[in-house]
């Protein structure tokens, strides 16, 4: 482009260090970019990029999918709320009975009905109190009987006692007891047998509706009366005296809610509540079966396996460890496992905690796991097409690099010499002459003209010219040192700059470079040699102080012609 001088950023020793620079001012590179340019390569910078948009898709892959699973995890743990609720009000009508059935006794104890049935109850206790076994019984069609052992039995057991002045008023109030009993037993609730054991040797259970048998009394008396939840119920056991939840584990599992019954500070007896778990494995099941997958299992406080749906469950030792130190600090949450995720839930009217277990495979099935797997198709699916773009661009911009480098080459070097151009030459001189100035260094110039080049061209063509041209562009090269400058000035003119070097030296090494050129023959065609020899001239700083590398360019150009005029193939390094 005329009018416009192209040139390039270099360092002292001749490296690359920037972009291209025009002189006249209309382009200018952006900083930031000439940095790049000196510290990354193209591809690098490529790679960077790529890499840095794979690891944002990944990441934003990653987050869409945790929330997706934290909805998961919510629904789960909200699905197993609503189950939790609805099994705490199933057993609050059930724990609601046993407390007015705790609440009347004292009542009835206190003011007995003045019904004649029940006095001659009291005169059938006075009668039969001293049998091994013995039945009591107001209708039989409209209440539950009370059953009993002798007083024998009684004064050689212990916990058991007769010895309270309420003893009739107890009994009575226990028949009372088994007419609400018997007026309750169509509810529809888990508790399948209420029961009332006094330590006065009688006892009432809503599993003898109807039956009179007096029968195996005593055994059946003895069995519960020797109960946990019996036995535990002492002041001692039990000073707050509130309900209580028991589970046996063998000969199977059965589940027992007891609270202690009081009079005047005096403790008469334990009404007790026996729950149905085949009807709380029922209702686990169909809670199970309406949430679509996942199995509900429930726990008593001692992590004892009380009920479930479908097959259980089962968890490692240290899972089981790590579960119950999570549900010992929360009432709600959940745990991730191997196999799945487990989240729990405690119960209000139960001292247990329920657990859903959700397995791996039916997260996959769910529709968490559907979008899951789509995201993950689609992080594929454009990452491999990342991946090809990746490797298309990035040959582009190594082809436009490689591309960029040789028009750069170009731009600064001889395309036949492969020597520094003029432009270049001036550009690297000036900041080499500016550097040694600023270290008061020598600097020496050597002007280089081949003789009688006009004639080779003349003689054998201008092929033979460049073949000549060539030979010693390359000569000049490999006679340098590391930080000297040579180009091509003209058309068979060359000029080297020294730096850190004196008169002298410079004088010695273009007497070199002299002798090397005229010691070898050039080969122009088959057959064909030639032997060339050039003219020198050499200036140096040192001679005035001189730095200003035009002035010596001049002062050189200026001994070489002097050396044509005295014959040709030498140097001159004096006027």
């Amino acid at each position: 482009m005329p009018g416009v001088l192209l040139a390039r950023r270099v360092d002292v020793r001749g490296q690359y260090q920037g972009a291209y620079v025009r002189r006249d001012n209309r382009v200018k590179h952006p900083r930031w970019l000439a940095q790049l340019s000196q510290q990354s390569r193209p591809g690098r910078v490529v790679n960077l990029c790529f890499i840095i948009v794979l690891l944002l898709s990944t990441v934003l892959t990653w987050r869409e999918v945790a929330v997706l699973e934290d909805a998961y995890v919510t629904g789960q743990q909200t699905s197993l709320v609503n189950v939790a609720r609805a099994f705490d009000a199933h057993m609050q009508l059930s724990i609601d009975d046993i407390r007015i059935y705790h609440d009347s006794m004292p009542e009835a104890i206190n003011a007995p009905l003045p019904f004649e049935a029940l006095r001659h109850a009291k005169n059938d206790f006075d009668a039969l109190r001293k049998l091994p076994e013995w039945v009591i019984s107001l209708d039989v069609m409209r209440t539950i009987p009370v059953k009993g052992v002798s007083d024998a039995f009684v004064e050689e057991t212990h916990l058991l006692s007769r010895a309270h002045p309420w003893l009739e008023n107890e009994l009575t109030a226990t028949l009372e007891l088994g007419y609400l009993m018997y007026l309750s037993r169509h509810a529809s609730r888990f508790a399948w047998r209420t029961q009332y054991i006094s330590r006065a040797g009688f006892y009432l259970s809503s599993e003898d509706l109807h039956n009179t048998d007096g029968t195996d009394i005593l055994s059946s008396y003895y069995s519960r009366e020797s109960e946990p939840w019996m036995v535990e119920q002492t002041p001692q056991a039990n000073p707050s005296r509130k309900l209580r939840w028991y589970s046996a584990m063998t000969p199977e599992v059965t589940l027992t809610a007891s609270m202690p019954v009081d009079y005047r500070n005096q403790w008469l007896g334990v009404l007790a509540m026996d729950f149905d778990l085949s009807a709380i494995n029922t209702f686990l099941a169909n809670a199970a079966a309406g949430e679509g997958d996942g199995r509900f299992q429930l726990y008593d406080r001692h992590m004892n396996l009380i009920a479930w749906s479908g097959d259980v469950v089962t968890l490692s030792e240290r899972e089981n460890a790590r579960l119950a130190g999570a549900i010992a600090k929360k009432s709600r949450g959940g745990i991730r496992f191997t196999g799945g995720y487990v989240s729990w839930q405690r119960l209000a009217d139960f001292d247990g905690v329920m657990l859903r277990f959700h397995t791996f495979g039916e997260g996959v099935r769910s529709d968490f796991g559907t979008i899951s797997i789509a995201l993950t198709l689609v992080w594929l699916l454009f990452t491999s097409m990342l991946l090809i773009s990746w490797g298309i661009i990035r040959r582009m911009v190594l082809n436009m690099s490689e591309m960029q480098r040789s028009l750069e080459w170009q731009a600064w070097h001889d395309p036949l010499t492969r020597l520094y151009n003029r432009g270049a030459l001036f550009e690297r001189a000036r900041q080499q002459t500016n550097l040694c100035q600023q270290r008061q260094e020598p600097l020496a110039v050597i002007q280089l003209d081949l003789d009688h080049f006009k004639n080779i061209n003349d003689s054998w063509g201008h092929q033979a010219g460049d073949r000549v041209l060539v030979h010693v562009g390359g000569l000049i090269g490999s006679s340098l040192r590391g930080g000297d400058i040579a180009g091509r000035v003209g058309g068979e003119e060359f000029c080297i700059l020294l730096p850190g070097t004196d008169l002298a030296d410079a004088y010695q090494i273009a007497e070199r470079i002299r002798q090397r050129l005229n010691s070898k023959e050039i080969l122009l065609s088959r057959g064909t040699t030639i032997r060339i020899s050039a003219s020198l001239g050499v200036s140096s700083s040192e001679e005035h102080q001189q730095y200003d590398f035009e002035q010596l360019q001049s002062v050189a150009d200026n001994r070489l012609y002097r050396a044509k005029q005295q014959g040709r193939n030498q140097v001159q390094a004096t006027d």
